[in-house]
């Protein structure tokens, strides 16, 4: 007898769990409409193009393949239409060997590839951008239309005092044939970014920031000099390393007023290729909210010290190294991706590039097939979805939902985005417009019955006009083939995504739902959640 009340609890106990983990809980996001706290660039999706040669190898993997901007197949059918989707898709040219880079303009030395040397940066000898390959990869540009940001080697005629640590003047002669050539070609060059993470305490080599803030005005005034035509001067970027406030202060301080146009800092917040927790800390809140003090930290800087000056992240791969095999390609790295990209805007980042468009594990396209990978498909819904107006939320739930609003892009309404962390339960999200909620009275999950709050939810999708179960909303659902966290293929709506046989991006259609009901949000998925009707004065 003792026995079966013993199988009978444990029976109890298993089926309560059972149900509890098949049942979603229920979360609140309340929409703050009334006002911008923070305003993106139009084009604040970006994606890089590293100098890394095939030998860069990591972990016995060697990723990099044919992708660099000196060797990538710059005629393949599938790189043209994956940049052409975005219409107008920022690129950014730079990354480590940056810095080793020569122009084959104005010099009369042999123009070289990187090779191997153990005593070189990074393992690598200088390499060498020739004209003609500059050429090529501008007609690429122009026929995509893509925003071109290139990173300049800031180490050139400085020398090596010791360890890492680099001094010497900057000599600006071939950065001045380079852009004076690529002007002379009629290229539009957007951004002249200045360095790669020689700032605070460098990657593999650093530079004073006072002798570095002097360098940038220098840069300043060659581009001024050169660029001579109203209104046509680039923008200056500095210095693309890892923030340090202190060095990023003095850099401010030393270049002054109106010098640079955009600090720039890279994100790599996972740790390592190797490290075997990757997925774990991206599905952890906690460890993701940590990078939330490196933005709210810049965004204090600026405000301190450079108040002419917006922040960009130049560069982010989440793991450093080559990205991480089988995490940075496939799906549950979207959670990751889409959840910065949210993150960033609050603090007033006016873009966020990519590393990689195509290159490593963590290539937006596959670097053997050119195929795009599950974080391609997430960029591009951002970048057609959500506006450059940020706007506040509350969310009245666990920890493990993650939701971000803006304007929506080229209509009226918002776009919300909502990453659901947890790997077992579900999200049913009900839709709120701070206007109908009190203001020292937030909404009880308890109470959900209650006749004030159907009354609310009848309303919230809208504002003070009265609903109308005939308007829909557009959702966005995005989960793993299969269930499996770490597949190459992403479901739109329960669909694959998949590129047409020509190389053609699918089309990126939502289904129609009515605004009364919640939105319901699978464990480990993603929702782009689109309401036209959303009565929101910031986005008007």
């Amino acid at each position: 007898m003792e026995v079966r009340l013993l199988l009978l609890a444990l029976i109890c106990l298993l089926a309560s769990r059972w149900a509890s983990s098949q049942q979603p809980d229920e979360a609140t996001v309340i929409v703050k409409g009334s006002t911008r706290i923070a305003e993106t660039d139009e084009n604040y999706v970006c994606a890089t193009i590293d100098w890394w040669p095939p030998e860069k190898c990591n972990y016995n993997q060697c990723p990099w393949g044919q992708s660099s901007v000196l060797n990538l197949d710059l005629d393949h059918p599938f790189l043209a239409q994956a940049i052409q989707a975005f219409d107008h898709l920022r690129i950014r040219l730079g990354g480590s060997l940056q810095d080793r880079v020569v122009y084959d303009v104005g010099t009369e030395s042999p123009c070289s590839p990187f090779r191997n040397m153990s005593n070189g940066l990074f393992g690598f000898s200088d390499g060498c951008l020739s004209m003609d390959r500059w050429d090529k990869l501008n007609d690429l540009f122009q026929k995509t239309g893509a925003i071109v940001t290139f990173g300049l080697n800031a180490l050139y005629g400085r020398y090596n005092v010791r360890r890492s640590i680099w001094a010497g003047k900057w000599n600006s002669t071939n950065a001045y044939d380079f852009v004076k050539y690529t002007i002379s070609k009629g290229y539009p060059v957007d951004s002249w970014e200045f360095g790669n993470e020689l700032s605070g305490h460098g990657i593999g080599a650093k530079v004073d920031a006072k002798l570095y803030g002097k360098d940038v005005v220098e840069l300043k005034s060659m581009l001024r000099k050169l660029y001579t035509a109203p209104l046509s001067q680039p923008l200056l970027l500095a210095p693309g390393g890892f923030f340090d406030q202190q060095w990023y202060s003095q850099l401010l301080q030393t270049s002054g007023h109106g010098v640079v146009s955009a600090l720039t800092h890279h994100v790599y917040n996972l740790g390592g290729g190797d490290d075997v927790h990757l997925i774990r800390k991206i599905l952890d809140p906690k460890y993701l909210d940590r990078a939330e003090d490196t933005y709210r930290d810049m965004q204090l800087t600026i405000q301190r010290h450079g108040t002419w000056a917006s922040a960009w992240v130049s560069e982010s791969g989440g793991v450093f190294n080559n990205g991480g095999l089988l995490v940075s390609n496939t799906f549950i790295n979207s959670i990751w991706y889409l959840d910065q990209l949210g993150m960033a805007s609050k603090y007033k980042t006016k873009v966020f590039c990519r590393q990689t468009l195509i290159g490593g594990h963590y290539g937006l396209l596959d670097t053997q097939t050119f195929l795009p990978n599950p974080d391609y498909y997430s960029a591009l819904l951002w970048h057609r979805l959500m506006g450059n107006g940020v706007l506040s939320v509350d969310i009245n739930a666990t920890r493990r939902l993650r939701a971000y609003a803006h304007c929506s892009k080229q209509q009226q309404g918002i776009t919300l985005l909502l990453i659901n962390l947890s790997n077992t339960t579900g999200q049913n999200v009900t839709l709120q417009n701070d206007i109908n909620v009190s203001l020292d009275k937030r909404p009880d999950p308890d109470k959900r019955s209650s006749f004030v709050h159907r009354l609310k939810k009848a309303v919230s999708w809208l504002g003070r006009k009265p609903a109308s179960d005939t308007k829909k909303r557009e959702e966005y659902h995005l989960t793993a083939k299969d269930g499996d966290l770490q597949s190459k293929t992403m479901l739109l709506n329960g669909v694959p995504l998949e590129l047409g046989d020509d190389g053609s991006v699918p089309a990126l259609d939502p289904v129609l739902v009515g605004v009364n009901s919640p939105v319901y949000l699978a464990p480990t998925s993603i929702a782009f959640v689109v309401l036209p009707k959303f009565e929101a004065k910031a986005c008007s």
